[in-house]
Order: structure tokens, then C-alpha cells, then sequence
């Protein structure tokens, strides 16, 4: 082989190992828990991405490759969720914070935006209480229609009853309602056989916390102390109310998706990365 040939063969093979991410990383939360997360590419603000109820960073597997090309990219395992460890006796929306800020302070991250799915909208809220970074903005998927819901406590009781009964069954039955018709078996199915999966306990505390915030009214307030702008990426499939949001946020702003499901980023994985870039971009610039 000629030289030329092996110094485009090397810098080939080395632009791909650059490309890759680190070694997934754990680093203890504030209980010791240990939380397991991966981080790709460069650049500032960073993208902290987190994943919704008995999901795990895996459900950002299309955004990762998009975002990565201009940004940090910071996905997590909350624990008790994918590799992240299952110690913990009460899941709770705030331990879940602790979770995300202890991977910030680890990865050393200045300026971020926090992305979070379904129960993730309020984990990023937890997080960006307490935060020492500078949180230039929260995003979240599908999530976060109405934070002045009045949940009643026996219309929470309704919900976890049949999970109590039965996890795997009441679980698939659940998450059910979220997925369109149209999206293809074969994700229908992943989904609901990995969400199904997931550990029963882990799974119960965690709804019956996320729950009691909207039966307590916490939610609404929970968002009186992060003024820091907010912007949803919405199905159609539920209503939002986006005047009680304003409320309680800084500035609160909406993308709708026709068509969507629970499940945007990987339903509509195109469109979907399309608008989070807006989202981004709106965030960082005004634009």
C-alpha cells in the first residue's frame, strides 16, 4: 500500500473513532444512586436530553446523529431506568432532577437546554430549579399541557390501579392510548413490550409521585419558580392550554404536530428534529 494511500486510509479510520461518543459515563446523583449517561459531539449550549415514564436514553436514538453534528449532546438514564442504578425506595420528580443536574455538574456544563419527554418535562423543571448552570430554556415533548390541571385523587387511583394489578398488562393497555394507528407495528410493538418491561416498582412510584404534583396542585407551582422560557412540541392528539401555562412560566410557546403521537421523536423522527432545531435555535438566538 502506498503511503498516500495509507494516510487517507488512517485519517479515515481516525475521523470515524472522533466521531464516536465516549464511553457512557455513571456519576452518583445526590443519593449515591449511580446515573449512567452518554455524551456526544461538541459545542455550547449543550442538549441534555431526558427521557419520559419507564423509557430510557434509547428513545433519543434519532435525534442523537442530528444534533450531535452542532451541539453537546447529553442523553441519561434516569435511575431505576435503562443503565442507571435501581437503589432508590421513592422515585420522585425532584430525585429525578438531582439526577439530571448531577450529570451536568459531571460533564461540566455551563449553558444548557433541557429536553424532556413526557414525565421528563417536569424532571427538566426539577433540574432547572436547582440549577447552578445557566439554563437558557426548557423544551418539552409532548408534555406539559396544562400544568393547572386539576387531577382528581381517584382519577389518579384509576390510573394505577390496573398497573398495581397487573404491571405488564395495565402497562401496554396504557401506553396503548398514546401511540397512533398509523405508526408501524413493529415500533408499536417495541414500545410496548420495552415500557412494559420496565421494573414494576420503579414504575409505580414514579407515576404515583408525577401524579400527586397534579392532584396537589405542585405542578403549576413547581413552574413559578423556573422562569425560564418554555417551549412545548405537541401532538394533537390532547388539548393544551396554553393561557394557564403562561400563568406560571416565563414565555410559553407551542410547535403542533398533525398527526402525532405520544411518541414525536420517533414517530415523526424528521419533522420532529426539524422543529427541536427551531426550538433550539429560538432559545440561543430570539429567532
Amino acid at each position: 500500500m502506498s503511503r498516500l494511500m495509507v494516510g487517507l486510509f488512517t485519517a479515515v479510520v481516525f475521523a470515524a473513532f472522533t466521531a464516536r461518543a465516549e464511553y457512557p459515563h455513571v456519576v452518583a446523583s445526590a443519593d449515591g444512586t449511580p446515573i449512567s449517561y452518554e455524551v456526544y459531539g461538541q459545542g455550547e449550549p449543550a442538549l441534555v436530553f431526558v427521557h419520559g415514564w419507564s423509557c430510557d436514553g434509547r428513545y433519543w436514538r434519532n435525534q442523537i446523529p442530528y444534533f450531535a453534528k452542532d451541539y453537546r449532546v447529553l442523553v441519561l438514564d434516569l435511575a431505576g431506568h435503562g443503565h442507571s442504578g435501581q437503589t432508590r425506595q421513592k422515585y420522585s420528580m425532584e430525585a429525578f432532577g438531582e439526577d439530571v443536574r448531577a450529570v451536568m455538574k459531571d460533564a461540566g456544563i455551563q449553558h444548557a437546554i433541557l429536553i424532556g419527554h413526557s414525565m421528563g418535562g417536569v424532571v427538566v423543571a426539577e433540574a432547572a430549579r436547582g440549577a447552578t448552570n445557566e439554563i437558557l430554556g426548557l423544551i418539552g415533548v409532548d408534555t406539559l399541557q396544562n400544568v393547572e390541571y386539576s387531577l382528581k385523587p381517584e382519577e389518579a387511583e384509576g390510573m394505577v390501579v390496573p398497573l398495581k394489578e397487573h404491571f405488564q398488562e395495565g402497562c401496554r393497555a396504557f401506553v396503548a392510548t398514546m401511540i397512533n394507528e398509523s405508526t408501524p407495528e413493529e415500533q408499536r410493538e417495541w414500545i410496548l413490550s420495552d415500557m412494559s418491561a420496565a421494573p414494576s416498582r420503579v414504575a409505580l412510584s414514579a407515576m404515583e409521585n408525577m401524579l400527586r404534583l397534579y392532584t396537589a396542585g405542585e405542578t403549576a407551582t413547581l413552574f413559578d419558580e423556573v422562569q425560564v422560557p418554555v417551549i412545548g412540541l405537541m401532538a394533537d392528539m390532547w388539548p393544551v392550554n396554553a393561557e394557564a401555562n403562561r400563568r406560571h412560566m416565563l414565555s410559553f410557546e407551542t410547535m403542533m404536530f398533525e398527526g402525532g403521537d405520544h411518541f414525536l421523536m420517533l414517530n415523526q423522527p424528521d419533522a420532529f428534529n426539524r422543529a427541536l432545531k427551531k426550538a433550539v435555535n429560538r432559545l440561543t438566538t430570539g429567532d
